[in-house]
Formats: C-alpha cells, sequence, structure tokens
C-alpha cells in the first residue's frame, strides 16, 4: 500500500493484466480508494490507455480486479459497478460491498460514520 502524493488516495494495488469476457487483455496501473469516506467505498481502477465505454460491467474483467485484490488479503463477495456517471476513459470505479471496509481499514482507510455512532 502507497499513498497518492496528496494523500487522498490510498494505492491498493500496482500494476497487473486482466482480461475481459472477449479475451481482450488490459495494463491496469492501480487499484486505489479514497483515504476516507462514509461507509460505501468506491474503488478506482486506472487503466494504462483508454478503454471503450461501458467496460466497467464486462463481469470476467471485474472478476479478475476482485481476485487480484482477493491475492492482496480481501475476503469478501464481488463487486458491483459504481454510478455509471463516474465513469472515465481510462479509469472504471467499482462499488466495494460492506465487506471491504475491513480490508480497506487495514490500509489506512478511515470511516467517517464511524464518528457520529458515539452521538447517539
Amino acid at each position: 500500500m502507497t499513498n497518492d502524493t496528496n494523500n487522498a488516495d490510498i494505492q491498493l494495488s500496482g500494476p497487473f493484466k486482466a482480461k475481459d469476457a472477449n479475451g481482450r487483455e488490459y495494463e491496469i496501473e492501480a487499484i486505489r480508494i479514497f483515504d476516507e469516506g462514509y461507509g460505501i467505498i468506491d474503488v478506482y481502477v486506472d487503466f494504462s490507455s483508454a478503454v471503450e465505454a461501458g467496460l466497467y460491467r464486462d463481469n470476467t474483467l471485474v472478476g479478475h480486479i476482485v481476485a487480484r485484490l482477493r491475492s492482496l488479503g480481501y475476503v469478501g463477495p464481488d463487486f458491483s459497478h459504481s454510478d455509471p456517471g463516474l465513469q472515465e476513459r481510462k479509469c472504471i470505479v467499482l462499488e466495494a460491498p460492506e465487506q471491504f471496509c475491513t480490508f480497506a481499514k487495514r490500509h489506512g482507510w478511515k470511516n467517517l460514520a464511524e464518528e457520529f455512532d458515539g452521538d447517539h
């Protein structure tokens, strides 16, 4: 795990390759998350070059990304895709399930919602 220079990102994985359902291989530069949030974590997958629109819906590719995270210690269900409006040309955004929070905390992620738990 490394933190980005602006200290707003936590890099969970460095470069690796993953394939989509059609067998096309993609160079992934990094998997990262923001260093804090309110429970649901968006996972950013940065590609070395632009990818076609809708790639975030490819279950095979998402499965390879989740497998990479599992090889790094994530234990939990697969991810779903995040809001289509968040998708970019060289980055897809996935929505992690609640179980991902435990893994993210081990890498320095802060759950801002926990700050309010003691107020009730």
